[in-house]
């Protein structure tokens, strides 16, 4: 059951995380005339790196709970 809802939290940071990608060229690029913008917005490409920084950080940090469930629960069943 955790394992699952691991997976769709994966999904819903994989979505988190194809924004924030898109996000940086944009900070950069015009998105209607594709031009490069004489002054970026750098607030954006901070923020979008920033957010990139904290889902990698957030899915580390799920995953190692995940595999020290899957490790108790294991031991577990092997001392019965």
């Amino acid at each position: 059951m955790a394992l699952q809802e691991q997976i769709l939290m994966d999904k819903y940071m994989m979505v988190v995380l194809g924004f924030l990608m898109i996000g940086i060229p944009i900070a950069f690029l015009s998105p209607i005339t594709g031009e490069l913008r004489e002054q970026p917005f750098f607030a954006l490409f901070w923020a979008s790196i920033g957010g990139i920084i904290a889902v990698v950080v957030y899915s580390g940090y799920k995953g190692k709970k995940a595999r020290q469930q899957a490790n108790r629960e294991r031991r577990r069943k092997f001392k019965k």
